[in-house]
């Protein structure tokens, strides 16, 4: 953790819903006028998807299973390095990952390829990281030290294959079974490295719908957020301070179900996550304040 160059990460796995969080962090920093220096989790992955493609079958063929989510497809000495780096420095590069044609369109290439690595923007008051691996720990890498703030978003895992599966055949045009034989490959790497990660947050947003999803593989539909709600645990109250009785009254429909968690309505989440963590942020921002002028 570095108090002056604070860094932010939410951590979920593909087709999560972390896209929520992200929408809530973008009204956080216009809010408080603040400059973060914004990382894309698969812009650390090892090889562009091509590539990727070739390594899985040749891994296969080796009797190996190479994933996303475990180490052999992931720059985890880049992700920690960046960490540590900017914690001591405020400084560090980036480089994006192209995931549809009107990302290639806009920042030139080809459709799941990187970009080159470039210097993160200077002067930028925090880092904020969005991907697999905000709160790492393995054997050979601890990138949740580094982190000042983490936030974990996971759906029950029927509606996460759900997503998953729906987002692979809209934006990346694979067929339901790939989609389903990826799920199946990877689910050893997601038990060993993506799961444990929520143990180690700081909150949790986990969304669960209200209505059937017992067989994912099946589903036409993606359950919306009135048909889903959604659970946030808080872990570090000392970190978070939420005013529960404020929220209550603020976000209608919810409820506690726990001391240390609340339960809203799928389409309060996005406000939830404000009300929670803009706070948050200010406090992080004054602390970085105050060492500076110290310093």
């Amino acid at each position: 953790m570095s108090e002056k160059h604070p860094i932010v990460a939410v951590t979920g796995s593909s087709g999560a819903g972390t896209s929520s969080v992200t929408t809530a962090f973008e009204h956080i920093f216009q809010r408080q006028r603040l400059s973060a220096a914004w990382i894309e989790g698969d812009s650390l992955h090892r090889h562009d998807r091509a590539r990727m493609a070739r390594e899985v079958e040749l891994a296969a063929q080796a009797g190996r299973t190479l994933t996303h989510f475990g180490p052999d497809g992931n720059l985890f000495d880049e992700l920690v390095e960046l960490f540590k780096g900017y914690g001591d420095t405020g400084t560090g590069r980036r480089r994006r990952y192209l995931h549809t044609p009107e990302d290639a369109l806009e920042h030139g290439g080809e459709p799941g390829t990187f970009t080159p690595w470039e210097a993160l923007p200077e002067h930028s008051d925090l880092l904020f990281y969005e991907g697999l691996h905000g709160g790492l720990v393995t054997a050979d890498h601890n990138v949740a030290r580094h982190v000042d703030l983490l936030i974990g978003v996971v759906p029950i895992i029927n509606l996460e294959w759900i997503q998953k599966i729906h987002r692979d055949r809209a934006v990346r045009g694979y067929s339901a079974e790939t989609a389903t034989q990826m799920i199946l490959r990877r689910m050893p790497d997601y038990v060993h490295y993506i799961c444990p990660q929520f143990s180690r947050t700081d909150i949790n947003f986990q969304r669960i719908p209200t209505i059937d999803t017992s067989n994912p593989f099946t589903a036409s539909e993606i359950p919306t957020n009135d048909e889903s709600m959604v659970v946030i645990q808080i872990a570090n109250l000392q970190k978070l301070k939420p005013d529960f009785r404020a929220l209550l009254e603020m976000l209608q429909g919810s409820f506690m179900s726990r001391p240390d968690t609340l339960v809203v309505p799928a389409g309060k989440n996005v406000f939830a996550m404000e009300l929670l963590l803009a706070p948050a942020i200010g406090r992080l921002m004054e602390r970085r304040n105050q060492i500076r002028a110290e310093r």
